[in-house]
């Protein structure tokens, strides 16, 4: 039998108090910030100062191999709060638009309404997009980003609070996604009689202006937590809009960094963390609330890496790639714990954990189970959090692009599916030569930065991983349990030209 450590020992005992008093959880997802523009995950190659977030990981756990379920924004979002992957629902590539249709079917448990389920308080503020049914003044479906026929004094349905949140404030979609109004519960906070173009035109309530998004969702989280009692747990998702296009700083932040814009919106949003993170804290919450820092994919283009790296900074740290690409950089992310209770302060887990595994995380935490239906591809990293080994069911962790190319990993090696990124770096697809190998093979652990592919010289690794993520897409899930149904009949894993048996 395994001997423990006294500190393990007295971790497990303070995760079990903190087991018993059902801790408070506050996500803070962060919108196309890249793994290396935190600054304590990449001391060497990193040129933004993110004291706040520095300050967290100080005080809390850096994950260094956690990925968000896909490398774009709204696959990870549905992954993120229902502990299953997107693309067992019909959106196989791509994300939603601002007046896109609920993506979250309306019997589908997320990480809100479970832990509703157990006495939770529960909000989510800033960007939802994971769809919205919008009030209309006909019948007629919504078309464009610009629709003539909103009801903005109709009612929303199946939108956050009719997905397990007690309440939410935010915006629809993207900040460069209309409409450009707040929503607050169901109700849109105004009336989207103006029209703005914050990179797509679109209606807009008059006064509402993208820069001022990012201070009201610090704004209205701190509210939040502020007016929280002690005698009831709390969950709260804070989906930020940041440093996503547009990219926005405020005046007071223009200009603070030595790399430009992008770098005064990333020093900004780590602000706004702190802010969230001292609002915790000024209410007495400090001790018993299991925070979660991460961001929903990698740097987008938008922000000008090649800019960037020429003044020494690497959005993706050692990483290849970025947003929407199957390489690492499009979604291994930065994943900082902070939970005083239960969790040794400057530490670090190299195990490899997914955005999906929120959900048996918490399960694991209160010493419940999730219901049947619910959380088919979630696996609790409860264990990393006091240093020990996380026990999965689930055999890797399955990535996705936003051209929805499939990747596989499974401990130092991974399978991707295409011959390119199979997002937006070059080279794409289209851009490889004809008699490319049809796929990649790369050994995570000698190989980080992608460039040795083995997929010819290792046929049978690549035979077994393909034979597992094929397993793990056709059952419906990837962890232990009955098989479980996908919600489209056929989901085609090879998006290419699969190689001829």
């Amino acid at each position: 039998m395994r001997q423990l450590s006294l500190f393990s020992i007295f971790l497990l005992a303070g995760w079990l108090s903190a087991a018993d008093s059902k801790p408070n959880v506050v996500v803070i997802l962060a919108d196309d910030l890249g793994y290396g523009d935190v600054q304590c995950l990449n001391p060497e190659r990193g040129k933004i100062a993110t004291p706040a977030m520095d300050s967290l990981a100080s005080e809390g756990m850096i994950f260094t191999d956690a990925h968000s379920a896909s490398s774009v924004c709204t696959p990870t979002r549905y992954a993120l709060l229902t502990g299953r992957y997107n693309w067992r629902t019909h959106l196989q590539k791509s994300v939603l638009y601002g007046f896109g249709e609920p993506l979250i079917d309306p019997d589908r448990l997320t990480v809100a309404g479970f832990l509703k389920q157990h006495g939770y308080n529960t909000a989510a503020i800033g960007k939802w997009h994971l769809g919205l049914d919008l009030p209309k003044t006909d019948d007629t479906p919504f078309r464009g980003n610009n629709p003539q026929n909103v009801d903005w004094d109709g009612v929303i349905e199946n939108g956050p609070v009719d997905r397990g949140f007690d309440y939410y404030f935010g915006i629809s979609a993207s900040l460069d996604m209309p409409p450009y109004i707040y929503i607050e519960n169901d109700r849109f906070v105004g009336k989207g009689t103006a029209t703005k173009a914050f990179n797509r035109r679109g209606p807009a309530e008059p006064d509402f202006e993208a820069v001022d998004v990012l201070p009201m969702i610090g704004k209205k989280t701190a509210e939040y937590i502020a007016a929280q009692d002690a005698s009831t747990p709390f969950f709260t998702y804070v989906a930020l809009n940041s440093p996503h296009t547009p990219i926005l700083p405020s005046e007071e932040w223009q200009g603070r960094s030595d790399i430009g814009i992008y770098g005064d919106f990333v020093m900004q949003t780590d602000a706004i963390i702190g802010d969230i993170v001292q609002a915790i804290d000024d209410a007495g919450f400090r001790e018993n609330t299991l925070v979660i820092v991460t961001s929903d994919n990698g740097c987008s283009k938008a922000a000008g890496i090649p800019a960037m790296q020429k003044q020494g900074h690497f959005p993706s740290a050692h990483l290849r790639g970025s947003k929407a690409d199957l390489w690492d950089g499009g979604h291994r992310v930065p994943f900082i714990v902070r939970w005083p209770q239960a969790v040794k302060p400057g530490s670090r887990s190299d195990q490899l954990v997914c955005q999906t595994d929120v959900m048996a995380t918490c399960a694991d935490i209160l010493d419940v189970e999730i219901p049947g239906g619910a959380g088919e591809d979630s696996v609790s990293f409860q264990p990393a959090l006091s240093g020990l080994p996380v026990h999965s069911s689930r055999a890797g962790v399955i990535h996705h692009s936003i051209g929805g190319y499939f990747a596989y990993r499974q401990g130092k090696w991974k399978l991707l599916l295409s011959k390119a990124s199979g997002g937006w770096t070059s080279p794409t697809e289209k851009q490889m030569p004809s008699g490319s190998p049809p796929a990649q093979l790369y050994d995570m652990e000698a190989d980080p930065g992608e460039t040795n592919n083995l997929y010819t010289s290792n046929p049978e690794v690549a035979d077994a991983l393909l034979q597992q993520l094929t397993s793990d897409v056709e059952r419906g899930r990837s962890t232990d349990g009955p098989p479980a149904q996908n919600d489209v009949d056929s989901i085609r894993i090879w998006k290419g030209q699969a190689p001829a048996n």
